[in-house]
């Protein structure tokens, strides 16, 4: 089989593709061929060397969609469309930029449709943790307020569909003016440009502030949006763009506003529910639920899309469609 070997940390000419043995899956392991799969901040990291817990030589990838090819244990079918992700994929064992992939059928959400491979290998990671960040990290509720700081990432887009559907009014950030069009269309309330500071601006649509911040930045944004947010409100930090992820000298006291909330999402395949994901995908087929840009590359592209991705070049989420 084909796939991306990262040798070790560096520039994108570290990522080699060469041809591997065919993977064998164990016992409670399953092994997927892949038809697409997804970029994310975190196999920029792990090519920076910026991750911790990575073993090398490694095939890249958190996330994979494709069938089952093979599963000893005969729990689900050859030919199931699955999708994969987290658990140590990409980093601790050979992950999803490759033809096949061998993971932990823990790992695996089953689902049927009949969307394009290279809008399925769109959806996974970033509706997990877009889920994931507003229920458990959130708990965004009808009626409320959500900011979204970095609203022009894969990320940012599938939040802000899901806090829409949710019932909330979404307040959305992109430092660039002419991304400001875009998110409106995308069905986001209010664009905001963001120049560092966007506290002031959020005040004046939401005097109180916020009642939910999701940031997905880093840290350099982080003391802004806290500022933005209401007392009894939530910030969720669930994104690094900024590749910033630590505060020197942390006083929480000094640092957190009085009385607002500050907690973390990072989540694996099983806090995405198969229903939810089902859900979502027939949303998207039905025209219903807006996907964002998707930008498609073949394999052999694959450290031009490293570049795109490590220069945010292009708005919405980036997609390596294998096959034909």
């Amino acid at each position: 089989m084909r796939a991306v070997v990262l040798d070790k940390p560096g520039p994108v000419d570290q990522l080699h593709i060469r041809r591997l043995p065919l993977p064998e899956p164990p016992k409670g392991w399953v092994r997927i061929k892949i038809e697409a799969f997804g970029l994310n901040r975190s196999e920029l990291h792990t090519r920076l060397g910026l991750a911790e817990g990575v073993t090398f030589p490694r095939v890249l990838g958190i996330e994979a969609t494709g069938t089952i090819d093979a599963d000893p244990d005969g729990e689900l079918r050859p030919g199931q469309q699955v999708v994969a992700m987290m658990g140590g994929m990409g980093r601790t064992f050979d992950g999803g930029y490759a033809e096949y992939t061998v993971v932990p059928r823990s790992q695996v959400i089953p689902f049927r449709s009949e969307l394009p491979w290279e809008t399925l290998g769109a959806v996974p990671e970033t509706l997990q943790t877009a889920y994931g960040s507003l229920t458990t990290g959130l708990d965004l509720r009808p009626g409320q307020s959500l900011l979204i700081r970095g609203g022009t990432s894969a990320l940012g887009l599938a939040a802000s569909t899901l806090a829409k559907e949710i019932g909330a009014t979404v307040l959305a950030t992109t430092r660039s003016a002419s991304r400001t069009s875009a998110l409106t269309d995308h069905g986001i309330d209010h664009p905001l440009i963001d120049d560092g500071s966007i506290a002031g601006q959020v005040r004046e649509i939401v005097p109180e502030g916020v009642h939910a911040a999701l940031e997905l930045v880093g840290t350099p944004t982080l003391p802004d949006t806290l500022a933005a947010t209401r007392v009894h409100g939530t910030v969720c930090f669930a994104g690094m763009l900024s590749n910033q992820w630590t505060v020197p000298d942390f006083y929480p006291i000094g640092y957190i506003p009085s009385g607002v909330r500050l907690t973390g999402y990072s989540g694996d395949a099983a806090d995405l529910p198969a229903e939810v994901l089902q859900r979502h995908l027939d949303r998207v087929a039905g025209g219903d639920t807006p996907l964002g840009p998707t930008h498609v590359y073949a394999l052999d592209e694959i450290r031009t899309a490293h570049e795109d991705l490590e220069q945010g070049r292009h708005f919405g989420k980036l997609v390596v469609r294998l096959g034909g």
